[in-house]
């Protein structure tokens, strides 16, 4: 099992040059990341969250605060950090079992213990007996199952994934929300999920971190305290999705009616 890494965001900032003027997309991000737990970021376009995922998988270098992972800063990318993008990124003239495999090609492990760890993971997130088929031969789900187990072969202690299931039908979309819970469970390790789908941020989610655009900030954190597996149809669900929801309305929230109370029922008129 991987170990689950602590990681602690403090006072982040980043800017872009565009035409010679600075445009800031992160401003002040502070966030402290329990290890083993699964954070949902949500926010409309422009807001920052796939800037934040690329600093803390270290393809960006170029901000100002700190980005650690259990103490040591983050700086470039790693094999402690894996991540699963909206689009599969899968090899087309790879197999199943050489695309997971992908993931391990700066592993410094023998090639028996490689090869096991492909099959173990290839199990984890369902595709046995499909090692041998290539990308154009599966669905897009199983395409992402792909990799997903690319991401985790090598035992990370933090995977973050961006949109991953975003160009998804809805049917195949909920089914992958299950596995990937299942699968985040089985591994025990930190999560980082960033999405556009509340529904989907509360049903994964330990907590929400909701953000607000230009530059991109933390607006609040909503804790999601539900057993798991979630009822999408509880009250309870609801009520903390309509909760996130809020915060991208500008009109305020509608309070229940005021139903006045009945001495008896024959005080009510009924037409029939």
């Amino acid at each position: 099992m991987a170990h689950a890494g602590t990681l602690e965001i403090s006072n982040l900032s980043k800017q872009y040059r565009v035409k010679g003027e600075a445009l800031p997309v992160l401003d002040n991000i502070s966030l402290s990341i329990r290890p083993g737990e699964f954070i949902s970021i949500v926010g409309s376009s422009g807001c920052g969250k796939s800037t934040l995922l690329r600093l803390v998988i270290g393809l960006e270098n170029d901000y100002q605060g700190e980005i650690l992972l259990d103490g040591k800063k983050v700086v470039g990318t790693s094999l402690e950090r894996g991540i699963v993008f909206q689009e599969h990124r899968l090899f087309p003239w790879l197999t199943v079992e050489q695309n997971v495999a992908m993931g391990l090609l700066n592993a410094d492990l023998p090639e028996a213990e490689k090869r096991a760890s492909v099959q173990e993971h290839i199990e984890l997130v369902g595709l046995k007996g499909f090692e041998t088929a290539h990308p154009y031969q599966l669905s897009g789900g199983m395409s992402q199952r792909v990799a997903i187990a690319r991401a985790l072969v090598n035992r990370p202690e933090v995977l973050l994934l961006d949109e991953p299931f975003g160009a998804l039908d809805a049917l195949t979309r909920a089914h992958l929300q299950q596995e990937l819970q299942r699968i985040w469970e089985a591994e025990g390790i930190t999560a980082i999920l960033v999405t556009h789908d509340v529904d989907e941020a509360v049903y994964l989610g330990d907590r929400i971190v909701v953000m607000e655009p230009r530059p991109g900030r933390i607006k609040r954190i909503v804790d999601v305290d539900l057993p798991r597996p979630r009822d999408r149809g509880s009250y309870a669900f609801a009520e903390i999705k309509d909760d996130v929801l809020a915060e991208f309305s500008d009109k305020p929230r509608p309070e229940l009616l005021d139903v006045p109370a009945r001495d008896s029922v024959s005080e009510w008129q009924f037409s029939w």
